[in-house]
């Protein structure tokens, strides 16, 4: 498939200044960022096409040469074979001060040269389910879990001493080293990860000997955090820095995502912020009419007054006691759907009185055919 043009993908002119650039990157970004389309399996490969085109926009000699040569620059694509990988960037990353240094990694552009590159560790993310009573009033809650975090014996510095942790010389710290290639008149910039230091800009000279110089180690801990009232399945925590601390120290933690996924309800079924449920009830209550009182799941009980002369498949409404609502105030509604209750076994004392009740309130066989036409006309005069 043919790449699309850069200007197009973000929206802007030719003509277009850094700051339209990074203005229409930023919109971009955080409309497709995966983390806000978790149902969509397309918004990862949109999210990296957003990030290279702004990649190569934001340097200036790399637009230089796409709008000389467009997407057959001399030397192929500055990402090497592989094509653009995109890096690791949260919503925080987006509009955060050090936003430009995220970019600098690829062709040394975009902000000061002496600034150093932005280590992040891997993101984690932890499916957890929880009831639909928790779901609706939110609260504290935690989950223990096995993962990496940062060494106790050296605090995550990878050395067993302050002392044993020096600035890389190959790269003077900056975890990356540019290589120029000439080709024709062109001069290309490469930028990699330093090899010597693995591209952390740090080299351990006195191993912590508890985390064999990793600065991390796998451990079980309990995690505690708090459940918004009203919260959808589905939807992401972000925990800042609870993630995976860097190989070799360093940098700072990735973030933790938990995915709260809600249990099913005896009950109750979710809709939004509404509540639906079918209540069976008897014959008698249809037509006598009666109240019903549950337990509910934001902790008081719900009353369902079913109304005399009712039948089954009507609903009945009970404002106010659904989920919360995710914008603004005030809580959804409860809709209960009345299903008759037939028993499977009768007694012939209650068979006998079910036929002297026939006798009163029934319906002839004969007048049936009539009853129907008379519903069928009904109908059509009230569409």
């Amino acid at each position: 498939m043919a790449k699309r043009d850069y200007y197009e993908i973000l929206g802007v002119s030719r003509n277009a200044d850094d700051a339209e650039l990074k203005k229409a990157f930023r919109t971009l970004a955080r409309r497709n960022h995966p983390d806000k389309n978790p149902d969509d399996p397309t918004a990862e490969d949109r999210f990296k096409e957003i990030q290279e085109a702004y990649a190569v926009l934001s340097n200036p000699q790399q637009r230089q040469n796409y709008d000389m040569f467009g997407h057959d620059s001399p030397g192929g694509n500055p990402f090497g074979s592989g094509g653009f990988q995109g890096v690791n960037i949260s919503m925080d990353d987006i509009f955060s001060g050090g936003f430009d240094s995220v970019f600098s990694q690829f062709f040394g552009g975009g902000g000061s040269s002496s600034s150093r590159r932005s280590f992040r560790g891997n993101d984690v993310l932890i499916r957890h389910s929880i009831s639909m009573d928790m779901a609706m009033v939110g609260g504290e809650t935690e989950l223990e879990v096995k993962s990496l975090v940062a060494c106790d014996e050296c605090d995550g510095r990878a050395a067993a001493t302050p002392d044993g942790v020096r600035t890389c010389d190959t790269c003077s710290g900056q975890g990356q080293v540019t290589q120029n290639r000439k080709i024709g008149p062109f001069i290309q910039q490469m930028v990699t990860d330093c090899p010597d230091c693995g591209g952390t800009g740090r080299k351990i000279t006195d191993p912590c000997k508890a985390c064999k110089g990793e600065g991390r180690e796998r451990k079980k801990q309990t995690i505690k955090f708090t459940i918004p009232a009203g919260i959808s399945d589905g939807i992401r925590l972000r925990m800042a820095e609870r993630g995976e601390p860097i190989r070799g120290g360093g940098g700072r933690a990735g973030d933790l995502y938990i995915q709260v996924n809600i249990l099913e309800h005896e009950w109750y079924e979710r809709d939004g912020s509404d509540l639906l449920m079918a209540m069976p009830v008897g014959y008698s209550e249809l037509i006598l009419g009666t109240s019903v009182t549950l337990p509910h799941i934001d902790g008081k009980d719900i009353t369902i007054d079913v109304p005399a002369s009712s039948t089954p498949g009507d609903t009945l409404e009970v404002k106010g006691r659904g989920f919360p609502h995710r914008r603004g105030r005030g809580r959804g509604n409860v809709t209960v759907l009345l299903k008759l209750f037939v028993p499977e076994k009768l007694s012939k004392n209650v068979k006998k009185q079910i036929e002297d009740l026939r006798s009163e309130i029934g319906i002839a066989p004969d007048s049936m055919a009539d009853m129907v036409r008379n519903e069928a006309k009904n109908r059509r005069r009230t569409r």
